[in-house]
C-alpha cells in the first residue's frame, strides 16, 4: 500500500472523527436553549438535533467547495496530504480541549486556522489564497456581530408585540414553538458545519489526484460526513449545553425562540452564499443579543468575556498546533 493511499485513508478517518466530535461539541449549541427552557427533554432534543443535522448535511455542498479551494490551492501543496492530516489533528485536539473545559469555542476557527497553519509550515506564507482566506475570515468576524444585532432586534419586536400578553400562557405557547425553532437551527447547523469535513476530504482527494481539479463533493463523502455528525450529536455535549443554555443568561421560551430564529437565519444566509461561519459564535452571539435586549444586567458578561477570549485565541493556537503537527508527521512520511 502506497504512502499516499495510507495518508488519504487517515485523512478520511480523521475528517469523520472531526465531524463526530463536532457533533457533540458544536451541535450542543443548537439545542441548548430548548433544553434549558424544558421545551424538550435532553434525550428528545439530542435525537431531534441528530436527525436534522443529518438531513441538513445532505442538502448543500457549497461551503464544502469553499473549504476545498479558497484557503489553499491543493495543487500548490507538495506535501498536501501531510498538511491536511496535520490540520485535522490540530482541529480535533483544540475541540477536545475546549469541550473538556465546557467552553463553546469555534470548530470552524479551529479547522480554518489549522489548515492555514499547516500549509504555511509546509510551503511558506505565499501558499495561502489570500482573497479566499480573507473572505472566509470576514464571514467569521461579521457573522457573530450580525447575530448579536439581529437577536437584539428580534427580541425587541417580541417585547412590543407581546407586552400585554399573559406571561405564563405566552411562555407555554413559545415552548411549543421552540421545538420547531430548535429543529430549524439544527438543520441550519448541518447545512454549514458538516460541509467543512466534506471540503477537507475532497481537498485530500483532489490533492492526491483521486479526483479532478474541479470535482464536486462525492455523494459517499457527503453521506459519511452527515452520518458522523449525526452520530456525534446523538452522544450529546452536556458541558457545552450547560454553558450556552444557562451560563450566558437565564433563558425563557420566548428568549429561546428569538435566539433560535437568529441563529438559523444567519447560518442559512452564510450557507446560501457558500461561506463557512462559526455556528458556535453565531448562536452564542444571538443569545447575547437577546439577553441585552431583555435586560443588560441579566447577561452574565464574565462568561461572555471568557468565550470571547477563546474565540480570539482559537485561530493562532490551532495554526501553531497544526504547524507543529506538520513537522512531526513530516518525519514519518
Amino acid at each position: 500500500m502506497s504512502a499516499i493511499l495510507i495518508l488519504t485513508i487517515l485523512i478520511v478517518i480523521g475528517a469523520l472523527a472531526f465531524d463526530f466530535i463536532n457533533g457533540f461539541h458544536d451541535t450542543a449549541n443548537a439545542i441548548a436553549t430548548s433544553v434549558s427552557t424544558k421545551a424538550l427533554r435532553p434525550r428528545q432534543a439530542i435525537m431531534l438535533a441528530a436527525i436534522m443535522n443529518f438531513v441538513g448535511a445532505l442538502t448543500f455542498t457549497g461551503v464544502a467547495k469553499t473549504i476545498s479551494k479558497d484557503i489553499v490551492d491543493p495543487f500548490m501543496l507538495e506535501h498536501g496530504s501531510i498538511v491536511i492530516l496535520a490540520a485535522l489533528i490540530s482541529a480535533i485536539a483544540w475541540n477536545l480541549i475546549t469541550w473538556y473545559y465546557g467552553i463553546p469555542s469555534s470548530s470552524s476557527h479551529a479547522l480554518i486556522g489549522s489548515i492555514a497553519g499547516a500549509a504555511i509550515a509546509a510551503e511558506g506564507l505565499n501558499v495561502l489564497n489570500y482573497t479566499g482566506f480573507l473572505k472566509i475570515l470576514q464571514a467569521l468576524i461579521i457573522s457573530p456581530i450580525l447575530a448579536f444585532v439581529v437577536g437584539f432586534i428580534i427580541y425587541s419586536i417580541f417585547k412590543v408585540v407581546f407586552k400585554n400578553a399573559n406571561l405564563t400562557k405566552t411562555n407555554r405557547n413559545f415552548r411549543y414553538i421552540q421545538i420547531a425553532t430548535a429543529a430549524l437551527q439544527s438543520y441550519s447547523h448541518g447545512t454549514n458545519d458538516a460541509q467543512k469535513s466534506m471540503g477537507i476530504i475532497t481537498l485530500a482527494l483532489i490533492a492526491n489526484q483521486y479526483l479532478p481539479h474541479n470535482a464536486d463533493v462525492p455523494f459517499w463523502v457527503q453521506f459519511s460526513c452527515a452520518a458522523a455528525m449525526g452520530l456525534g450529536t446523538s452522544i450529546g455535549g452536556w458541558k457545552i449545553i450547560k454553558t450556552v443554555g444557562g451560563k450566558i443568561m437565564k433563558i425563557r421560551p420566548i428568549n429561546g425562540v428569538a435566539a433560535d430564529l437568529t441563529g438559523a437565519a444567519i447560518i442559512f444566509g452564510a450557507t446560501y452564499i457558500h461561506l463557512p461561519v462559526s455556528t458556535t459564535h453565531v448562536i452564542s452571539s444571538g443569545i447575547l443579543g437577546v439577553g441585552a435586549s431583555h435586560r443588560l444586567k441579566g447577561v452574565k458578561w464574565d462568561t461572555a468575556q471568557r468565550m470571547l477570549i477563546t474565540w480570539v485565541i482559537t485561530l493562532p493556537i490551532s495554526a501553531l498546533i497544526a504547524a507543529i503537527s506538520y513537522f512531526i508527521l513530516h518525519l514519518f512520511f
